[in-house]
């Protein structure tokens, strides 16, 4: 038996064979993961060191740690002190978990750390001034947190310090010049924190080793310092989303020699660009972006020769004149953006033929002639926007073999002429929008290969042709517009293939036939607009069917029959069955007032309620006019003299019940109703007792009270005040306030929203708290809530269209410039109304 037990403990007490530093890796392990996890299981106590562990790295001569990389484990608790224990540790990664303060000064001990990286942590309080103290620290990076606070001044004293990231903190108090000390400084952030408004220092100029520099926004003002220019290893610059003023110095454009991406976007920058040879430094720039700023003049040639400039963006300016020849010579160009400027001319006739372009959005000027042909010719041309300008001749044919392309908006231009008939199957094309120009032809058949469009719109053209029956094989087709132009024909029968399809609006052609059989299968359907066409026969009853349709215009058709009383299932926003030859009563749910308008120019149908004013014909309206115009007049008589006898006796009764209520009643409250009460006043007032008091506000005590009787009342609740209600809750969201608030005076928040907008823009609007890095994606949303909260409630977005709006702003890929297009979303005749007009 002894020698059984000492076998045992022999054998099973391994932890004896594993070395110091591994002994205190477990002990860290311990506290930062529950005993449950699977995370790092093989840190095995029978290991003789924890070299061979995951996360860890070992000096192969010594097999002491120099390396720990925690980073995306889910390791929570404040960080272990026993890991400044191990004496040759020069790495410490633990970003991207749920690490909490504080962080211990234990730190300091970790004399041989170079590299620290606490990033995306729910680190809070200042940031500890030790930090400092730690000599060899080569790389700091505390982003991503909730340290607040200014920064620490002992931060001046990193004697070797190369990177420094206080991204996404709380950090507050200015941007300290003291920084500019670290010399050996050559990556240095600070973007994303509520610093106080203050211009940047011009002894930043000084770091003449930063090769990176972001401080988008940091709350700066004032002008660009010209000092700038003498950091000329800086490879990238980022001072957006701030509120600089003044020109864009040229000595920045001449002195920065090395810069790679110049990045001054969302600022209050004005005047020129600069000109001449001041670009020619710039021998590596690959992005420039001035956008949304103030600035007037030309577009320098200068800038758009440079050979390695392959992202160029200066949209949301007052730019004018046109776009540099010299624009072909960028051979590395692949995005362009210039819209909402006042840029004219022709487009030169070779662009994108020497260069990848990929994005090009010149939508919102004067841009006038011929569409380049060479768009495409290196074959990466995914993007092509150049809405709202005065382009003109045909479309290139170039364009129907350009199979990468995505998107093509051309609408508001005077295009004419055929679409390549190529163009129409493009496999990756999902928006196609040719709205208001002068096209001929008819849509191809060759549109069967076009698998992956959503969005067709072709409104206010000249197509002429069917239909084809290939467009029922777009599956992904969520709406097609194509209203306002000559297409004949029947409705193809395919269409009720389009499972995905929400807006069909093919108003105001020359289509006949019958709506196709099997309509009720498109259950995504929201908005059916078929109205001033030639078709005929009866209006489906399976429309009824359609669980989301909320606008249904069938109106200036020659449709006939009755009303299919299916229809009153429907929720809708809007019902035009005008001008058809429809006969029969009106079903009971559309016979008010409400519906006035809808059932005008049907001869045949009938009103029980004569609200809508319908009857069978006029010469009997005439006649019943007659027959019962005595009868009106003895009315009007009998009501007159039971007027006068009314009169006189309430005269009499009010007076002797004007005394009762002063005996018994002096303190009774006044009662006005626009409703016929089950109850009086009587009743209630005896009821208000301290027992059946449920709250108090500014005005008074609340009590509950029982009483016996296209009392109570009810409004018909349909999809728009849903969709109302859904905006308030995004302006919530968006500005970080409730719906009712003292301090909105006699608004609600719908109204302060608008009237601050107005006012003060929409940094007053947006919560101080949420991220400015996504102040783009932030100010769709807030649009969205406006568009959701219109007065009108016919304006009101559906929720299908509320839900597309939101999964585009959230499933778009970024730009190079980490910015969208604010017409990027923009569907297809957003701004036309069911009666085709715009907008």
């Amino acid at each position: 038996m002894p020698l059984l037990f000492f076998f045992f403990f022999f054998f099973v007490t391994p932890t004896l064979s594993l070395n110091q530093e591994g002994l205190l890796l477990l002990e860290a392990k311990n506290q930062l993961l529950p005993s449950s996890s699977s995370s790092l299981a093989d840190w095995n106590p029978r290991d003789p060191t924890p070299c061979n562990w995951t996360c860890v790295t070992c000096n192969p001569n010594t097999s002491h740690v120099i390396s720990l990389s925690l980073s995306s484990l889910s390791l929570s608790g404040p960080i272990p002190s026993s890991l400044c224990r191990l004496p040759s540790l020069s790495t410490l990664y633990l970003d991207d978990n749920f690490l909490i303060s504080p962080l211990p000064s234990t730190l300091s001990l970790c004399t041989s750390l170079t590299h620290l990286n606490l990033s995306g942590n729910l680190f809070t309080g200042p940031i500890p001034s030790f930090l400092s103290s730690l000599p060899s620290l080569l790389h700091l990076d505390l982003s991503f947190n909730n340290f607040s606070a200014s920064i620490p001044p002992s931060f001046s004293l990193f004697p070797n310090l190369r990177s420094l990231n206080l991204v996404e903190n709380l950090l507050n108090g200015t941007i300290p010049s003291f920084l500019t000390n670290l010399t050996t400084l050559t990556f240095l952030h600070l973007s994303y924190n509520p610093f106080l408004p203050a211009p940047l220092p011009s002894e930043f100029g000084n770091m003449t080793n930063l090769q990176d520099l972001s401080l988008s926004g940091c709350n700066l003002l004032g002008p660009i310092p010209a000092s700038l220019g003498k950091l000329s290893n800086l490879r990238n610059l980022e001072l957006t989303y701030n509120s600089l003023q003044g020109a864009i110095p040229e000595s920045l454009i001449s002195g920065l020699t090395s810069i790679v991406f110049l990045e001054l976007y969302e600022n209050s920058l004005s005047g020129s660009l600069p000109r001449g040879a001041v670009w020619n430094n710039l021998t590596h720039l690959e992005g420039f972006d001035a956008s949304g700023n103030d600035l007037t003049g030309t577009i320098p040639s200068e800038l758009t020769r440079l050979k390695k400039l392959g992202s160029l963006n200066l949209f949301n300016n007052n730019l004018e004149g046109s776009l540099p020849e010299s624009i072909v010579e960028a051979e590395s160009l692949y995005e362009l953006k210039l819209f909402n400027n006042s840029l004219n001319g022709s487009l030169p006739s070779q662009l994108g033929s020497n260069s990848p372009l990929q994005t090009l959005d010149l939508s919102y000027n004067n841009f006038s002639g011929e569409i380049p042909a060479g768009l495409c010719r290196r074959g990466a041309m995914q993007e092509i926007m150049l809405i709202y300008n005065s382009f003109s001749g045909r479309i290139p044919e170039s364009l129907g073999d350009c199979r990468s392309l995505m998107r093509v908006r051309i609408r508001n231009n005077n295009i004419s002429g055929t679409v390549p008939d190529a163009m129409w199957g493009l496999p990756h094309l999902f928006l196609l929008e040719l709205d208001d120009n002068s096209l001929t032809g008819s849509i191809s058949t060759s549109i069967s290969g076009a698998s992956n469009m959503s969005s067709l719109s072709l409104s206010f053209n000249m197509f002429s042709g069917s239909v084809p029956q290939e467009i029922g094989n777009l599956d992904n087709l969520v709406q097609f517009v194509a209203s306002h132009n000559r297409l004949s024909g029947r409705i193809p029968t395919s269409v009720v293939k389009l499972s995905q399809l929400g807006k069909l609006v093919i108003s105001d052609n020359e289509l006949s036939g019958e709506i196709p059989l099997g309509i009720s299968a498109l259950e995504k359907l929201n908005d059916l607009d078929l109205s001033n066409n030639k078709l005929d026969g009866n209006i489906p009853s399976e429309l009824g069917t359609l669980p989301v349709l909320n606008y249904l215009d069938l109106s200036g058709n020659l449709f006939s029959g009755r009303i299919p009383i299916e229809l009153q299932n429907l929720n809708l926003n809007l019902l035009n069955l005008s001008n058809n030859q429809l006969s029969g009563e009106i079903p009971k749910e559309f016979d008010n007032e409400n519906y006035k308008k809808s059932f005008l120019g049907n001869p045949g149908l009938c009103s029980s309620s004569s609200v809508s004013g319908l009857c069978q014909n006029l010469g009997e309206k005439k006649k019943n006019k007659i027959k019962y115009d005595w009868v009106f007049r003895f009315i009007f008589v009998l009501a007159g003299i039971v007027f006068v006898v009314g009169v006189t006796w309430f005269w009499f009764k009010f007076r002797s019940i004007k005394k009762i209520k002063k005996k018994v009643m002096p303190n009774m409250l006044k009662w006005r109703s626009f409703h016929k009460l089950g109850f009086s006043e009587y009743e209630v007032v005896k009821l208000l007792s301290e027992d059946n008091v449920i709250g108090s506000g500014a005005s008074g005590k609340v009590y509950k009270v029982v009483l016996s009787n296209e009392y109570a009342y009810t409004l018909r609740v349909n999809e728009k005040s849903d969709i109302y209600s859904f905006g308030v809750v995004i302006l919530e969201l968006v500005s970080g306030r409730a719906p009712l608030d003292p301090a909105y005076g006699d608004k609600d928040l719908v109204k302060w929203v608008s009237s601050t907008l107005e006012q003060s823009g929409e940094d007053q609007v947006i919560d101080p708290t949420m991220d400015v890095k996504y102040k783009g994606e932030i100010i769709k949303v807030l649009n969205i809530g406006l568009l959701c909260t219109n007065p009108l409630p016919i304006n009101r977005p559906s929720m299908r269209k509320v839900v597309t709006m939101l999964h585009e702003i959230s499933a778009i890929p970024r730009t190079t410039s980490g910015k969208l297009s604010p017409y990027y979303q923009e569907e297809a005749s957003d701004n036309e109304n069911h009666h085709g007009n715009t907008v």
